[in-house]
């Protein structure tokens, strides 16, 4: 790696667009780290002390980065702006896209039919590990917060079912579900760090998938029979059937709750015959149309076959040609393949569902709103991260790092995860280390560039407590004390973060 610049020499940066920039720092060494630091503390303590949204909370911390670090105020704002913009073009649409997919996953009924088929295919002991694979799938297109809501109905009926401890239920279907969040795209954490330290989509799709095998693995069915013993609590009491509600949970907390009753067919007749053609009973069925399994499972998995097969062609045969090469570019195209996969779901999830174009219509129009939030608080990371490289303080940091002798996978989980500890925000988290990393990225290979986007990843989990929003959910919905949720929440994300690390740490060894 080359040796740390002087103060007073310009620094070669990555830039968004995939070149380079001259990059002349605006102040002192001192001055630099200073605006950095204190930076950092602002945006953390407005987030926890003063509870100021992310979104404000970025935008203030990283002006005052650029105006303390010797940038005029008014080119502060530019660059913030630059950043901003930048990230939305690539984080923002792929975001929109993926929201609108999840949300008519939901509402055809096409989540519904995949957690039934696997689950009614597995014996008692293989439950734990199809209850991970459902929260890997679930996980695999939609958000965290979504996906935990749709889950949680799901523990409890095949934890009462089954008789089954819940925590052997509840553990492996978490981790699945926080694993894809934290690691693969097209989820808005990964996709931020992608974006802001260039690293390329289909490759580190490739390996975020291969790591989170393992940590599903160790992190779910295998802690689940630890987390069984020490928490061993009785299934809630809270949903009495799926899609309606009990108690103080109602059926309206089950995001499917309102698609399942809006596609429900005619009523049909089931007489149960005896023999000798007695009758013993007729009952009235009328139940919600959902798309057949297969139809289900290939819309989950299109975006990613699509990603990967054009991943896997610049990796075995970067140089071919032909329209065969351009097509496969084409359709694994991120905003391209996630559109198809939105597409796809417009089409068969609604005609499976019975769903009529009024009702997508709707579905797709209550995608967006829950993720505004998401997006400003991505696109202010991008702007954060954009002051960083323009006043040079990037430069310095990298520098540093690169002197320091310390491996940056590791540097980039510790500053991901202190963050997140200090927040209670694994999106927060992503967004700031990323910012902090991007102008380390422009010295590694491709390989290890996304890497760093899964190092950064891994930080993001780390101890999740009672500052991080999932932490009351999950307390809330499994009934559990907050005692209870640190030995099993709290653990399982510590887990994630670190198996995510060792495994980082192994890949690099062999990847340069």
């Amino acid at each position: 790696m080359p040796h740390a610049l002087p103060a007073h020499v310009a620094t070669v940066l990555a830039a968004d667009s995939g070149g380079t920039q001259t990059v002349d720092p605006s102040g002192p060494v001192a001055q630099l780290i200073i605006a950095a630091v204190i930076g950092i503390v602002v945006i953390i303590a407005l987030i926890t002390w003063l509870k100021v949204h992310p979104f404000i909370a970025l935008t203030i911390g990283a002006l005052g980065v650029g105006i303390g670090a010797g940038l005029a105020p008014d080119k502060a704002v530019t660059s913030f702006g630059n950043g901003f913009g930048a990230t939305m073009t690539s984080v923002g649409i792929l975001v929109g896209l993926g929201s609108m997919f999840g949300k008519m996953l939901v509402d055809s009924g096409a989540a519904d039919r995949v957690v039934d088929t696997l689950v009614r295919r597995s014996s008692k002991a293989a439950l734990p590990w199809t209850m991970a694979l459902i929260g890997a799938l679930i996980g695999l297109p939609m958000f965290f917060e979504v996906g935990l809501v749709l889950l949680i109905p799901i523990i409890v009926l095949v934890a009462k079912r089954s008789s089954v401890p819940v925590m052997k239920i509840a553990v492996p279907a978490l981790v699945g579900l926080s694993t894809m969040h934290a690691f693969v795209p097209p989820h808005p954490g990964p996709l931020v760090a992608i974006s802001t330290v260039g690293a390329n989509l289909g490759t580190t799709l490739a390996f975020g998938i291969v790591l989170a095998i393992p940590v599903i693995v160790l992190a779910g069915p295998v802690f689940a029979r630890f987390a069984a013993r020490w928490v061993d609590i009785p299934a809630p009491d809270i949903f009495g059937s799926r899609g309606s509600g009990a108690g103080s949970a109602s059926g309206a907390d089950d995001p499917a709750s309102a698609g399942r009753e809006a596609r429900r067919g005619p009523a049909t007749q089931d007489t149960a015959s005896l023999p000798h053609g007695k009758s013993d009973f007729t009952r009235v069925i009328s139940e919600p149309r959902s798309p057949s399994f297969a139809v289900a499972l290939v819309g989950i998995l299109l975006p990613v076959v699509l990603m990967l097969a054009q991943a896997v062609r610049e990796a075995t045969v970067p140089d071919a040609s032909g329209s065969w090469v351009s097509v496969l570019d084409f359709l694994g195209t991120p905003m391209i393949a996630i559109g198809i996969a939105a597409v796809y779901a417009m089409v068969f999830f609604a005609i499976g569902g019975g769903m009529d174009r009024s009702a997508v219509s709707k579905s797709l129009e209550s995608a967006l709103p829950p993720v505004a939030g998401v997006l400003l608080i991505v696109g202010a990371g991008g702007g954060f991260k954009q002051v960083l490289i323009d006043t040079g303080i990037g430069g310095v940091i990298a520098d540093a790092v690169k002197d320091s002798g310390v491996s940056v996978l590791l540097v980039a989980w510790v500053v991901s995860a202190l963050v997140r500890v200090a927040t209670g925000s694994a999106t927060v988290a992503t967004v700031t280390a990323a910012g902090i990393m991007a102008p380390i990225a422009h010295d590694l290979s491709s390989p290890m560039t996304s890497l760093l986007v899964l190092a950064i990843g891994a930080g993001s989990v780390f101890l999740s407590h009672v500052n991080d929003a999932g932490f009351w959910l999950v307390k809330g919905y499994l009934n559990t004390t907050v005692g209870q949720t640190f030995k099993t929440w709290t653990v399982l994300e510590c887990l994630i973060s670190v198996i995510g690390l060792l495994g980082v740490l192994l890949a690099g060894v062999f990847i340069h």
